[in-house]
């Protein structure tokens, strides 16, 4: 919870991330916040004063995910909704101002990302969501302590950068700090 809350101030493709892995754990547990508690927050909460604000937190997350109808896959509309904004913002950067660096990064991440769509069954998302599932996909094969091979790991470094730069890009938009008529 005050992780999530961090992340969503400061590195918003990171607070994504962290919640496609809430979403999973939540899941895992079969939707039982006790289990929850017990298994997964208890043997991480450096104070138990946190306690009931992570067991409300965890309670409202099963009560949306089960209302959004998202128990089996699917995130929640929250987070999708970030990803909207992102997709505009990616595609403002692209095709308005034409950010130089953004274009650049965009360009090295996207023959990659569009090999990954090729190699997966996610073929209706867009290449903001795909870039969102390799990083998501990377994150589970280091937990699983699996080898990633060099040439994986380059073009998952190649859609690291892009996500970066689009997360700095949005923190500055949603801090007021962009000015799109003057590009």
């Amino acid at each position: 919870m005050h992780i999530a809350k961090q992340k969503l101030e400061e590195n918003i493709a990171e607070y994504i991330l962290y919640m496609y892995q809430i979403e999973d754990v939540i899941r895992a547990y079969n939707f039982d916040v006790d289990a929850i508690m017990e298994n997964y927050v208890q043997p991480q909460l450096p104070d138990e004063s946190f306690s009931n604000q992570y067991r409300s937190w965890y309670n409202d997350l099963v009560r949306q995910m089960k209302l959004q109808k998202i128990e089996k896959s699917g995130h929640l509309f929250s987070l999708q909704e970030i990803i909207v904004e992102l997709s505009y913002l990616h595609n403002t950067l692209l095709n308005m101002t034409k950010d130089h660096k953004y274009v650049s990064v965009y360009e090295t991440a996207n023959k990659y990302i569009e090999e990954f769509k090729l190699k997966s069954n996610l073929k209706d998302k867009n290449h903001l969501e795909l870039a969102f599932h390799a990083m998501y996909m990377k994150l589970l094969l280091k937990l699983q302590q699996k080898e990633i091979s060099a040439a994986t790991e380059e073009a998952f470094d190649a859609m690291r950068i892009m996500l970066a730069y689009l997360s700095q890009a949005y923190r500055r938009m949603k801090a007021g700090d962009m000015n799109f008529l003057n590009n």
